[in-house]
Order: C-alpha cells, then sequence, then structure tokens
C-alpha cells in the first residue's frame, strides 16, 4: 500500500513547510498540517484571537484543539519507511550521516550540527524543542572555514569571500565585514533587478519576433501577389513577351529568396537571443532559489556577471525590394507594349536589380562590428590611426562605402569589400576580451583612466608599463608578464591593448630623455617613421638640432634637417659610455644575452633563454651569429642583445672557462688568451 501512496507524494505534504507531514494534526475545515507548523503559524498570527487556516482562509474563532491523526501518522511512518528504503544516495549526493549499513540519501543538513539527515533521522529536529531552533537547509555539503575548520558565516567584503568568526581575527581584521545573511538579501536584490530585466528584454524580443513573423508574412504574401499579377500581364502577350516575362518572373522570385533568406538569418538570430535569456532566466532562477546563503554568494559573481546586457540590440526586417513598385511598373506597361516591348521590359527588370543593389554586400549592416581584412595592404581612403587589430562598429552604409567608428579613429571611410565581419565570442565588445580583442601573446598596458587596478599595481607596474598577456581566465581576470613582475594579475576592462610599434615593453635601456647634440637613430622597431624615411635608413646616425614637443629635427650625412617623432628615435652611445654600452659596441668574440625587454627575438628563442649568455661569432649588418651553451650558430638581431660585463660572469680573478670543440669547461687565465676577430681564424664553436 505503501508503494501505490508514492505516486501521491504531494498530497500527504504540509502546505508550510512542504515536508510529509510529521505528527499531522487536521483542523475542523478538513487541511492537515504538521502539528509543529499549523502551531507556528498561529502563534505568529498579527491578528491576535483570528485563527486561519493557511489553505482556504477559512476563520475561527478561537483556537480549535489540535489533536493527533493516529491514522495519518501511521500511514506517514509506512510511506517514510518504504521512501528510505529506495531512496539510496547515489554517485554525488549527500548521505545520512547516522544510517549504518546502507547509504541512505540525506534529505536535510544542519548547519549548527554540521551534518546530515535522511528523513528518519531528521525527525529530533522537528520535535525536540532545543533542536528545532537549529538551521536546516536541502541536503548539502557544508562549507567550512580551510583554515579554522569552522562554519562560514560571515562575508569580507574587501577580499570578496566568505569567512568563518575566526578569520575576523586574522587574515581578515579591519575589513569591511558583514553577515552573509545581509550580504545575501544585497546581492538579491540586485540579482532579482537583474531577473526583471532578463525578463523585459525577452519579452520586448518575443514582440519583436512576432511582428518580424508577420512581415516576413506579409512581403511573401506581396511576392507572391506580385508574381501573379506578372502572370496576368504577361500572358497577353504571348509570343512578343513570352521571354520577358519568364525572365521578370524569375528575377521577383530571386529577389524574394533573398529577401527572406535575410529575414530568416535576423528570425534566428533573435530566437536565438531569446533561447540565450531564458537560459540566463533560468540560472538566475536557480540561484534565487538557492536556500543556502553561502552557496549563494559563492556562486553570484560568476551568474551575476553573465546576467546579460542591460542593453538590447533590436533587428528589424526590412525588406531591400517592394514588389508594389514591380507591380506598377508591369501595369503601366501594358499602353505601350506594342512600340516599346523590349524598352520596357529592360527598364522593368533593371528596376528589380536595382532595388536588390541596394542590400550592403557581404551582409554587412549598420552596427555590425568590423576590422580590415587582412588581405587589404593599404585601405583605399588610407589608414589614419586605424590597424589591422583596430575593431569598429559600422554607423553609416552609402553604396560600397561605409562610415566605422574605430577606438582609434571615429568616423573612418572605407570599402565594404575591404572590411570583414568580427564574430564569436572571442570578439564580443561586452565580453571577457573587451573592446579591443585582447588575447594570449598580445601586448598590453593598465587604462590611463584606471587610478588603482582592483589587483592593485604590484611591484614595478605602473601606467607606463607594457607586458604581455600570458592568460585569460573565464572570469574576466588576465595573467599579464610584465617586466618587472611576472603573472600579475588584473581585470581585461582595466587593460588597453599596445597596438603601437614604438611602444617598449618595460622599461628600456635607452635613453629616452633624447637632447639637442645627441647622436640618434631610427629604433629597428620602426618600420616607417610618420614623417616617412627621405634619404634616412636604419643605419644612419644623425645629431639632434631641435626638439619641440614630441618632434625633433637631426642632420643626418645623408639628409640635413630631417624630422621626425621623439618616440620612433633611439639614442647611439659611444664606447665609452660605461655599462649602458648599446648594441653598437658589441664585436666579435663580445658576452652578450637576450635584453630583458625583448619578449620574443624576432628569429625565436630555439633553446636560449633571457639567462643564457654567449659568445659573439659574427656580425652582419643587423644580425649577428652567437655561440650559447644551449644552441650553437644561434642568429639574433644586434638591437636585441646586450654586453654581458664581466662582474656578471662567473669569471674570478683572471680565470676564464672556455668551451672548446674537444674541450668543454677548460679552464685558463685572461692574460693567456687573445680574441678572434676574424672569420677565417675561427675554426669550430667555442
Amino acid at each position: 500500500m505503501a508503494e501505490a501512496m508514492l505516486g501521491d507524494h504531494e498530497q500527504y505534504s504540509c502546505s508550510i513547510c512542504l515536508e510529509l507531514l510529521r505528527d499531522p494534526v487536521t483542523i475542523p475545515c478538513g487541511h492537515s498540517y504538521c502539528m509543529s507548523c499549523i502551531n507556528e503559524c498561529w502563534n505568529t498570527n498579527d491578528q491576535k484571537g483570528i485563527y486561519r487556516c493557511p489553505q482556504c482562509r477559512h476563520t475561527f474563532n478561537s483556537k480549535p484543539p489540535l489533536n493527533k491523526s493516529t491514522m495519518l501518522a501511521e500511514i506517514m511512518e509506512k510511506l517514510r519507511s518504504t521512501e528510505s528504503a529506495q531512496s539510496l544516495a547515489g554517485p554525488g549526493e549527500i548521505a545520512c550521516d547516522f544510517c549504518s549499513g546502507e547509504m541512505i540519501k540525506a534529505v536535510k543538513s544542519c548547519l549548527e550540527c554540521r551534518a546530515s539527515y535522511c528523513e528518519t533521522h531528521v525527525q529530533p529536529h522537528y520535535n525536540v524543542p532545543a533542536l528545532r531552533k537549529h538551521k536546516l537547509v536541502k541536503a548539502a555539503v557544508i562549507p567550512v572555514c580551510p583554515k579554522h575548520d569552522k562554519l562560514l558565516e560571515v562575508y569580507c567584503r574587501t577580499d570578496q569571500k566568505c569567512v568563518c568568526m575566526h578569520c575576523l581575527l586574522d587574515d581578515h581584521k579591519g575589513h569591511d565585514t558583514v553577515p552573509s545573511t545581509i550580504e545575501r538579501k544585497e546581492k538579491q536584490i540586485k540579482l532579482t533587478h537583474s531577473q526583471t530585466k532578463v525578463k523585459q528584454t525577452m519579452q520586448a524580443k518575443e514582440k519583436e519576433l512576432q511582428k518580424m513573423k508577420m512581415d516576413i508574412t506579409s512581403h511573401s504574401d506581396s511576392a507572391k501577389k506580385a508574381v501573379e499579377n506578372s502572370k496576368k500581364v504577361f500572358s497577353e502577350l504571348v509570343k512578343l513577351i513570352e521571354k520577358k516575362s519568364i525572365e521578370v518572373i524569375e528575377e521577383i522570385k530571386a529577389q524574394e529568396k533573398a529577401d527572406l533568406d535575410h529575414g530568416t538569418k535576423l528570425r534566428k538570430k533573435l530566437e536565438g537571443e531569446i533561447t540565450e535569456l531564458k537560459k540566463r532566466e533560468g540560472v538566475l532562477d536557480d540561484l534565487l532559489q538557492t536556500e543556502d546563503n553561502i552557496q549563494f554568494l559563492q556562486n553570484y559573481e560568476t551568474v551575476s556577471s553573465t546576467s546579460g546586457s542591460d542593453e538590447s540590440q533590436s533587428f528589424p526586417f526590412q525588406p531591400y525590394c517592394s514588389f508594389e513598385d514591380v507591380t506598377k511598373l508591369i501595369c503601366d506597361l501594358t499602353g505601350r507594349l506594342e512600340t516599346t516591348c523590349t524598352q520596357e521590359i529592360s527598364k522593368t527588370m533593371n528596376k528589380v536589380s536595382d532595388l536588390s543593389t541596394k542590400r550592403p554586400p557581404f551582409d554587412i549592416v549598420i552596427g555590425d562590428r568590423v576590422r580590415v581584412k587582412p588581405s587589404v595592404v593599404t585601405p583605399i581612403h588610407k589608414w589614419g590611426s586605424v590597424t589591422y587589430s583596430s575593431v569598429g562598429v559600422v554607423k553609416k552604409i552609402q553604396g560600397g562605402l561605409l562610415t566605422v567608428d574605430f577606438p582609434e579613429q571615429k568616423n573612418w571611410t572605407g570599402l565594404i569589400s575591404e572590411m570583414d565581419h568580427v564574430t564569436g565570442a572571442g570578439s564580443d565588445l561586452s565580453t571577457k576580451n573587451g573592446p579591443f580583442d585582447i588575447s594570449v601573446g598580445d601586448r598590453v598596458r593598465v587604462k590611463p583612466s584606471i587610478i588603482t587596478p582592483k589587483h592593485n599595481w604590484g611591484r614595478n607596474v605602473t601606467h607606463k608599463s607594457v607586458g604581455v598577456v600570458k592568460d585569460i581566465k573565464d572570469d574576466d581576470s588576465v595573467v599579464v608578464d610584465f617586466p618587472g613582475h611576472a603573472n600579475w594579475k588584473g581585470i581585461l576592462s582595466e587593460m588597453e591593448l599596445v597596438t603601437n610599434d614604438n611602444d617598449e615593453i618595460g622599461p628600456s635601456n635607452l635613453d629616452p630623455s633624447i637632447k639637442i647634440g645627441d647622436k640618434v637613430r631610427v629604433k629597428p622597431s620602426v618600420v616607417t617613421p610618420t614623417h616617412k624615411w627621405g634619404a634616412v635608413s636604419h643605419k644612419s646616425i644623425g645629431v639632434v638640432q631641435k626638439i619641440q614637443g614630441d618632434s625633433l629635427t637631426v642632420d643626418f650625412p645623408e639628409q640635413k634637417n630631417w624630422t621626425g617623432i621623439v618616440s620612433e628615435m633611439e639614442i647611439v652611445a659611444s664606447a665609452g659610455s660605461g655599462s649602458s654600452r648599446l648594441e653598437s659596441v658589441i664585436n666579435i668574440g663580445d658576452q652578450v644575452r637576450v635584453k630583458p625587454s625583448v619578449v620574443t627575438p624576432t628569429h625565436k628563442w630555439g633553446a636560449v633563454t633571457h639567462k643564457s649568455i654567449g659568445v659573439v661569432q659574427k656580425i652582419q649588418d643587423e644580425s649577428l651569429i652567437v655561440d650559447f651553451p644551449e644552441h650553437k650558430k644561434w642568429t639574433g638581431l644586434v638591437s636585441e642583445m646586450e654586453l654581458v660585463a664581466s662582474a656578471d660572469l662567473d669569471i674570478k680573478s683572471e680565470d676564464v672557462i672556455v668551451d672548446f670543440p674537444k674541450h668543454k669547461s677548460w679552464k685558463g687565465i685572461l692574460s693567456e688568451m687573445e680574441l678572434v676577430n676574424s672569420d677565417d681564424d675561427f675554426s669550430g664553436s667555442s
């Protein structure tokens, strides 16, 4: 009998606590409740002396006697016994801590006892007065402090995490902390507000979808009517215009298909957004239904960050061809067909074609995010401040031209055929990758508008520091390697791409304070100077004659009064400049290593690292060949290398250690050795 009653589980549940009846009592109106539940309900009633049934709202002038229903209690006991026997804890489920033998599935967890109970063992918490005050929640793993093994009861707003009472006197002393219940209430209000916005957005999208379906149907009917009218008109011309009739009909159908395909794309896109909003609503609803404050708070940030945008982009169906115009033109032909048949039919077909050409090619429409195609060397209307990495939003389309707002340049004009769509989650302006499509390997720095990053500056990181993105997390955090701080953690929204090759990574070993009279040259990293090369090249060395703002005037042997930008130049130091000697004085036989500011050498690392120290074997123009212990005949650029002074090497007094082809780690005296400066005198690898 109990097994048969399992299917009617709900009718044996208390409408107050929603659990199976415990100590069931039936009040005069016929409804049954747990004795403790109805007593508590009536005791907390604001209107003293008036007692109502929570279900039918029947009013009793005096408190009805509550006598235990013996028969219903026996049914409940059998039902619990049968249910417990069938409810074994499965993988990933919480088992009762008090059941011996088989692991019975727990239904409740007590935050005070820090234990989980099945339906049978949880009864004392309902019946024993001292245990009734304990906080019961749906069976779950009770989170505790890993350091103090205490219940998590407090939320630290400073570190944004749940902590125990002992943590307040330890790691979180002096932090902004509040009880978890208060923090949940505040965050629940925000989450409820977000859920309301999602519902409103979803409702608006559903209305838009209905209107779009009607528009598409109407447009399709218009096309069908245009076809019917065309058939009727052309049927009267039989031989003369039979061929032209077929061509016009095919043109209309082709345009109808193009418009319907376009409408279908928009409809699917809108349906996809509605589906996504429904998923988001479900996630928000699940979190709002979470009984455990700690689980709620721990999942809040993840769910709230994906709760959707406040703004919604509309996708109205706007066909590019009106078939009513075509019908009118066809009717006008009837009076002039005998003399101008061929001419007028051509005009009709041209009209359909002209209307279809108003559709932007490549399906790029206003509001789309685009960038210049990699195959375009130079856009027709020039680059301006835009680069291949720039992603902007289409503001206007006219013919084959479009106007785009890029972060680097507003109202940029280009050809539609030169642009690519930017699609996918990785390129979404509203997602974790931000407005500049930051990805692993990109060079970034903290935005000037950020006074203090969320995770603080760290050591040696400033607004001028430029680092390389090492990792991007799902929570929109980013790990960056700066020259003075490896594995620095920040937030994507706080960072900006460094797209200018002239922005050095970290502090440069070149003196940025260029003064009049200094000897300078164009940096190797500058492909084309802002004011063009003229007769100057990367090898040219000149003297600064004038500096005004960020511009300077240099006299080169090849060109006098050459104008350049300070940030594009580097100082050429003399050999006597001490420890700051630059690549211009690197000679064959010198000890060198890759500069710390070079993230990846032009010719790749191979087995070499920043710590590797090798000997220069050959120099040709801007390239050099170095023998490192880890990598022989390694090729690099002179501008990427720096000299290693004797103080930096593992050489004591006048001792020297040399790798000969037939004798590794050979030890000698410096005074006994001489440099090999000629390639002809050098045989083998050192």
